[in-house]
């Protein structure tokens, strides 16, 4: 099968999955393809996928993210001894491993093509993520607290390692236990990474989307809770924030010239 081959492929086998949607047209344009599929996978429930479907789907998510270009840590240049400001496609990074902004469910975002990283991350990993995070989820036993972490496979990313962590959500104000518990957070990401013996770590803007943590706290809190943290002796040594958004760029920029 060409790629094009395999996307109809994974949409025809998904859309069986689900009797309510079996007679759907599949649209002709790439494009809309692609949005079908993703939305599709974003509201598959975590269960385990026919071996010829997930090679299918391995195939072409690994082609997908290929094509929009993988940005090696290795060639990026640190803006402080281990530590860099990058932004780009978080998806597309290649180093030990990025962090999810998750929900407590932990499982993903079940919104079709919603925006988030959860969603973005959960999608382009493909579905056996879902699965592992549901089955850490089981044997836990109950959703995941607010400043914790969790890591799993990054399956088709190209990272080797997913940190999943639950930031807090602002409602009105921002309280010191909102502070205290984004700074569990990246905490917790690195203490985790640290155990898994991982030398490179790529943080999202944990909070600050879907969860309203005002932009510029929260990059303070991110750069001094990580540069406390690397003043440890633990195998952590390269550090990047994911600066995916202009106003978080340029956040990070003020905060490396007041540094």
């Amino acid at each position: 099968m060409n790629h094009r081959e395999k996307r109809q492929f994974l949409i025809q086998a998904l859309l069986k999955e689900r009797p309510e949607y079996r007679d759907m047209r599949i649209p002709t344009e790439p494009e809309s393809q692609r949005q079908l599929l993703r939305g599709l996978m974003n509201i598959r429930a975590p269960r385990r996928m026919d071996a010829e479907v997930l090679k299918t789907q391995d195939e072409y998510l690994q082609a997908e993210t290929a094509a929009k270009g993988i940005t090696d840590l290795d060639d990026l240049t640190p803006v402080q001894p281990g530590l860099y400001f990058w932004q780009g496609d978080i998806t597309t990074l290649r180093c030990d491993a990025i962090v999810n902004a998750a929900n407590s469910g932990m499982t993903g975002c079940y919104i079709p093509n919603h925006r988030c990283i959860d969603n973005a991350i959960h999608t382009y990993a493909g579905v056996e993520l879902r699965l592992a995070c549901a089955e850490l989820m089981g044997q836990q036993g109950y959703p995941e607290p607010t400043g914790q972490a969790k890591i799993t496979p990054a399956f088709n990313l190209p990272c080797k390692y997913v940190l999943h962590t639950v930031g807090p959500i602002i409602e009105g104000g921002v309280t010191r236990r909102d502070r205290e518990m984004l700074a569990s957070c990246y905490r917790s990401c690195l203490e985790l990474a640290a155990e898994s013996s991982l030398e490179s770590v790529a943080f999202c803007c944990i909070s600050t989307g879907e969860f309203h943590f005002p932009n510029e706290q929260a990059a303070q809190i991110a750069v001094e809770t990580v540069k406390q943290f690397m003043n440890r002796n633990t195998s952590v040594k390269k550090v990047i924030f994911n600066v995916f958004k202009d106003l978080d760029k340029a956040i990070y920029k003020k905060l490396r010239r007041a540094d």
